[in-house]
């Protein structure tokens, strides 16, 4: 899925919404003993290959280097997947899973190790804000999600009157999400939270995953042959994980189910409540494009720095297109994603509801922008320094590095600019007399290089 990508951008690695994010964004009437042997599938193979004609697991240990990621702990614990599934038995049972559904859904799994190479893997994250926005926010996604406007416009009005969160938004996230639900992955999820609960450096996240999923057969929300997502678990039009489908899917079409895959009355409404859950503000917008003066102190532009709209305005900062500030009270923070080069944007609240959904400020400006476009809105003013060739990870990584052996503090060297990163830039940038915007560029990585 397009979103896992998007964790390059993200300030730590964390599981969201539908991806593991984009690490990849994951309870019965009879006591395992007393299961015949006979009737449990064989071991499961140590070679197994993925459905679908999909790459086997590669046989490689991860690029992690956690012990649980070795080729050998691999194997080990793919050999003992059946154990480790009858061990998780009676946490399921504790849950009102039943015998008959666990022997059903469980019973006959087999590990998916390819699995195992999509967990570790560590891709070279080479894309720009500009490029995931040319990518999510196109003239496709923004006819389709005008039809899917209209054509579910019962949904959305019953939604809106609800939760009060914004239609735009929620058809924003269907479209990025899963491109409408065209895309919503075609692994088993019980399959793949189970080899995640067993086999791996996350077991821990994943055995609540496994549950839930368990529970969700047991209740019968979703039936097995239509939960299927992508290989963290995540299900849907507009990708919950398990867990999050415990905690704010909805059933309303009322037809007795929570249906998030086939009910888009249920998903729309199930997305809604997730963002009123995490602080939805009602009539408040996600952001707005704004232009900075020349001299401005871009050591403000910093997550924590909340100001109201009137002060940035003192400041200098006018909306992009000269239209006032609607609300001028509310507080915001700057954020220049291409430095002084490129345009900025003061960030509210519901900016910050949307990256609880994925922990990426790439992707959740993709989704402010594409609301906007739905809603009859026009592309950004101002434009990106598309000349910039955004770094490797590797060379992010020996930025990182470069600044910590000047005494800046960084974070960890993992290649992932977050808050930490960005202000040692800004503070390095300071102290040589240069904008400190916290763009990270190659003309700035040969500027620590040489000192």
């Amino acid at each position: 899925m397009v979103a896992l990508g998007l964790l390059a951008l993200a300030p730590a690695p964390a599981p969201a919404q539908g991806l593991d994010r984009f690490l990849n964004i994951f309870r019965g009437s009879q006591p395992p003993a007393q299961t015949s042997p006979a009737a449990a599938p064989s071991a499961p193979q140590i070679s197994p290959s993925a459905p679908g004609g999909a790459p086997e697991w590669s046989g490689e240990s991860g690029a992690s280097g956690h012990p649980l990621m070795t080729a050998d702990a691999i194997r080990t614990a793919a050999a003992n997947f059946r154990t480790c599934l009858e061990g998780i038995w009676p946490l399921a049972q504790k849950r009102g899973v039943s015998r008959a559904t666990y022997e059903r859904h469980v019973l006959p799994l087999t590990p998916d190790l390819r699995i195992m190479d999509l967990l570790d893997q560590q891709p070279e994250f080479t894309k720009s804000f500009w490029d995931y926005l040319d990518i999510l926010v196109n003239d496709e996604r923004i006819a389709r999600g005008r039809e899917m406007l209209a054509q579910h416009r019962a949904a959305f009005d019953g939604m809106e009157r609800t939760y009060g969160v914004d239609r735009h938004i929620i058809a924003a996230i269907w479209g990025v999400e899963s491109k409408y639900g065209t895309l919503i992955g075609e692994r088993p999820v019980v399959r793949s939270t189970a080899t995640l609960a067993c086999i791996g450096r996350r077991q821990d996240y994943f055995r609540e995953e496994f549950l839930s999923t368990l529970e969700i057969l047991e209740r019968g929300d979703v039936t097995a042959d239509h939960l299927k997502g992508s290989w963290a678990g995540a299900f849907g039009p507009t990708q919950f994980m398990p867990t999050t489908f415990k905690r704010f899917a909805v059933d309303f079409d009322r037809d007795g189910r929570r249906d998030i895959v086939d009910s888009p009355a249920d998903f729309i409404a199930s997305t809604a409540n997730l963002l009123k859950g995490n602080g939805w503000v009602p009539g408040q917008g996600w952001g707005y494009e704004v232009t900075i003066p020349q001299g401005f102190d871009y050591l403000l532009a910093d997550r924590s720095r909340q100001l109201t709209l009137t002060e940035w305005e003192r400041l200098g900062l006018r909306r992009a297109g000269g239209q006032p500030f609607p609300r001028s009270t509310e507080k915001a923070y700057l954020l220049v994603p291409a430095g002084a080069r490129g345009p900025g944007f003061l960030m509210l609240t519901n900016f910050r509801v949307i990256m609880k959904y994925n922990p990426a400020e790439a992707y959740a400006l993709a989704i402010g922008h594409l609301a906007d476009r739905l809603r009859g809105g026009t592309p950004f003013v101002q434009a990106w320094p598309r000349e910039q060739r955004p770094l490797t990870l590797t060379e992010r990584t020996e930025m990182q590095e470069l600044l910590a052996r000047r005494g800046f503090q960084i974070g960890d060297a993992d290649g992932r600019f977050g808050p930490r990163s960005r202000a040692a830039i800004r503070d390095f940038q300071a102290s040589m007399g240069l904008v400190p915007d916290g763009f990270a560029t190659a003309e700035l990585l040969e500027h620590l290089r040489r000192r």
